[in-house]
Parts: structure tokens; sequence; C-alpha cells
């Protein structure tokens, strides 16, 4: 591919860059991937040590090979023509509250008869409070993200093809920008239900049921649900290479160690971009994967932008970054041992105070390739603020330190658990920052329900548009795919979309 043939370059290679990217390609266009790290995949990327594979982000899926699933990341990949090979489990995890351990299944029935044991009255309100999502989750399933667009051509779309859809969701209008802590103050009022639901939400969006928007949790609860959770065999790093080899069977190209200095503009209009190395690549459209912080603060100069929107832009709050903790443990006498736990150490702190909450993932449990036989990986994370992070003369220390509510979490479900450890990696705010080369190693904006949306994937550049956890629909895995879904096809036309999609079964 020639530098001056390119008609797209992606910076960064997340699962919104390469979404956006291979459909792009999909459509014919020359795409051009430039990723900083050596390894694609951002926070999605899988990395190895010593024979034990780790996922360094997202290891919680939901329909990634049903036909019947509405995950946009499926659907994208039924495009490329690609396909990931799952593993399926239940319960998808377990809740470790000081008082108890819940079970967490996905057929919800099950679910409320375990929530029974705990508060019979809960698990009733819990049913009303799933009903109502459940409309809304039925009602937008008839739409699906791989046909959808961003602009007004959507409004004809929508008309012609879609109509007796949008009936469905007249009902739904009053929730649809809603937060879940509505739908739940008018449906519970049990107050370890709503520690629960609280819970579930911040899994998802790093905010509690008042700042979560409804069809987020719509989807999870539909989703699981109806469809079950399942574990792509590869772990994490088998989804990006599922989207790259689409990428690259449709002609498009990813550059890896190619780290972008600057997005370069003619006369306002992009015009390609600037690698570290001096390089120049030419494109008339670049697609920034980077966070909104990074886009506008490094990649762009400040004369760039009109002043106010990009002051209002970089003002975007931002969830807090990770302590991460990777292990290689002997699995010896761990034979009932589940892949995924939540740990909750004090019920009297918030949830999502630093340390509280620590989330773990042993994928080793469905795909043994992980893990050297008789091993199993563990990937352990909890909030944590990056101010005060420093490389100095404490950091060591402070790693130690500020790791320890996750070894204690983990000693809940595995109490040898320091004993069997053969391989310990510790990761710090600076380090997410570092690899993902993300603003303050954040996991996203903190952007409340009912207190402003997400970011469009529009900036007041021509050519130049974003993608990722920082632009609409927002974070998690099928919202990021959602994102360059919705980029990509705005940029082509509905007859471009229409064509694409006939006689593919999505």
């Amino acid at each position: 591919m020639q530098q001056q043939q390119l008609d797209v370059i992606v910076i960064g290679s997340g699962i919104g860059g390469l979404t956006a990217a291979a459909l792009l390609a999909r459509y014919g266009k020359k795409v051009l991937v430039c990723e900083s790290h050596a390894i694609a995949g951002g926070a999605a990327h899988s990395f190895s040590r010593r024979g034990f594979h780790f996922d360094s982000g997202p290891s919680f899926y939901c329909g990634l090979n049903n036909p019947k699933s509405l995950n946009p990341l499926r659907q994208v990949l039924a495009v490329l023509g690609e396909s990931l090979p799952t593993i399926s489990y239940d319960p998808l995890g377990h809740y470790h509250f000081p008082e108890c351990t819940f079970p967490v299944y996905s057929n919800s029935e099950r679910y409320r008869e375990e929530l029974a044991k705990i508060t019979p009255q809960g698990a009733i309100e819990l049913s009303r409070f799933e009903k109502r999502l459940l409309s809304l989750y039925e009602a937008l399933k008839d739409i699906p993200t791989i046909a959808l667009r961003a602009d007004l051509q959507m409004i004809p779309v929508l008309l012609v093809k879609y109509l007796p859809c949008l009936f469905k969701l007249l009902p739904q209008l009053g929730i649809i920008q809603g937060s879940v802590g509505k739908v739940m103050n008018q449906e519970i009022t049990d107050p370890w239900v709503r520690r629960l639901i609280d819970l579930e939400c911040f899994l998802l969006s790093g905010l509690k049921a008042e700042g979560t928007i409804a069809p987020e949790v719509a989807f999870m609860l539909g989703e699981r649900n109806n469809i079950g959770v399942d574990y792509p065999i590869g772990g994490s790093g088998a989804i990006i290479d599922a989207l790259l080899r689409g990428l690259e069977r449709w002609g498009g190209k990813i550059k890896l160690n190619a780290h972008v200095e600057q997005i370069l503009l003619e006369s306002g209009k992009v015009c390609g971009v600037k690698l570290q190395n001096g390089e120049i690549i030419k494109a008339g459209i670049v697609i920034s994967n980077a966070t909104i912080w990074d886009t506008y603060n490094k990649l762009l100069r400040p004369e760039d932008l009109p002043a106010d929107y990009r002051q209002q832009s970089l003002q975007t709050p931002a969830v807090d970054s990770f302590m991460h903790l990777h292990l290689g443990i002997r699995a010896a006498g761990l034979e009932n041992l589940t892949g995924h736990h939540v740990v909750v150490h004090d019920s009297n702190k918030d949830i999502t105070e630093p340390g509280n909450t620590c989330m773990i993932s042993i994928p080793s449990v469905w795909d043994a390739n992980l893990a050297p036989e008789g091993h199993h990986v563990v990937h352990a994370y909890t909030l944590e603020p990056y101010a005060n992070w420093q490389r100095n003369q404490s950091y060591l220390e402070r790693k130690k330190e500020r790791s320890q509510s996750l070894f204690s979490a983990l000693e809940k479900i595995i109490p040898d658990l320091r004993d069997r450890i053969v391989l310990e990696l510790i990761g710090t705010p600076l380090t997410h920052s570092y690899y993902l080369r993300r603003y303050q190693g954040t996991y996203g904006p903190a952007i409340a329900a009912g207190k402003g949306t997400f970011p469009s994937f529009n900036t007041p550049i021509s050519g130049l548009y974003r993608v990722g956890d920082s632009t609409l629909p927002g974070i998690g895995v099928p919202a990021v795919a959602a994102s360059g879904i919705l980029c990509a096809n705005t940029l082509v036309s509905p007859q471009e979309t229409a064509e694409l999609l006939a006689g593919i079964k999505i």
C-alpha cells in the first residue's frame, strides 16, 4: 500500500479503532492503523510472561459468537467474515460481601432464587426492576447496531426499514436516556438489592446506578439472560486477532511501534499524521482511538482547535485508573475454582472507594492453554487515583502497599494464595498510562446519566474523527465496538451500508 493512496489513518488499535478500521476496509477504503505499542489491542491486548498469558483489561463478555446476540462486536465480526471460538459458563461469577457470598447466574430466575435466600422481598422487587429494563432490551433488539449511523441520514433508514421497531420504542422514551438509579428508586426499597444493583452498574460503567444509563444495564441483563456469557479461547487477544484478520482480509494494514506524534492539518483540514520517528503519512481522514484528553492535548496543537471547545473537552471528568495484579499460581487442589469474582471488603465504605471493590478474573479455569500445565493465570484489579504517583524512591514500596487489597481479596477465594505464587506482576496507574498511552491511566469519562452525554465522534476539524470509550455510546467492549461502527458507517452512504449487510445474517 503506497502512502499517497491511503483514504484513512486510524490512530490506535483498541477495539474501537480496529472496528472502525476493519469496517472501512470492508467498505473498500484503503486504511492504515498506526499503533504505538509493539502489541495491538490497546486496553484489550494480551501479553505473555514465562508461559502465562494475561488479559490486560476486559475479561467479561456476552454473545461473542451467538447469532442471536446484540453484541456489536459479534455483528462486525460477522460482516468481516470472522468468528471466535468461545467457552460458555455459568455461574458468571461470585460476589463476595463481608456477610455472604452470592453466586451470580446468567439465568434471571436462578439469579433471583439465590437472592431470595438472602432477601425474599428483595428478590420480588428485583423481578419488577428487571422487567422494566428487559422491556427496553426487547424494544432495542430489532435494530442492529451494525446498521446504524450518527448523522441525519439515519432518519430515513429508520423510517423505511425499522418503523415498527420505532413504535415499540415509544413507551421506552422515558427511560432510554435516564439513569438506572431512576428505575431502581421506583421499584426497589430493599437496601441489600440496591447495593447489588449499584455494584453491577459500577462493574459496567465505573459509576453507581444513579450515574449509569438505563440502556447499558438493559443490554447486560438481556444478553446474559437470553444469550449467556462466554469467554474467547485464547483470551482477549483472540478478539484483537480476529479484528486484525478482518482488517487485513479486506486490504487494511497495521503498523506497530508507530507512535503518532502529531495529527497534521492544512488550511484547517486533516492531511495526515507525523510519527515520532519523523515519518509523515498522508490521508484525508484520520480517526483517533486515543482518549479525548490525549487527542486534543497531545496529538493536536492548542491552536488547531477552537479555544472554548478545547477547554470544555479537556474538562471532561475521568474515571480513576487502576491497580493491577497479574499472577501465575500453582493450581493443585483448586479443581472447583470458578473464573470471576468480585470482593467488597467493607460494607460501610462506598463501593467506588479505591481498594474496597476488587475484581478478579481467573480465565485459565475455562481455557487451560492460558497457563503452563498445573497452573492458573490470575488478573485482579481495583480503582486507584492517578494523583501523587511518581517513579521515585518510594515507588516500589508504594506498589506493594497499594496492591495489598488485591492480595487480601484473592485470599478470600484462595486462602493459601501467597504460597502458590510463581509469577507476580503489579501494575499502577503509571503502568496503565505508559503502556496504553491513556491520560492518567483512566478507565474513561465519568459522565453521569442525566448530567451530560458522551462526546460525538465528530470534531471541529474537517476530516478528524474519534472512536473509543470517550465517545458515544461510552465505556465497555460493546460500546467501543459500537463507536467504531457508528463512525465507519457515517463515513459512507446508507446505500453502501445496505449493500454490505444484504445477505449477511446478523
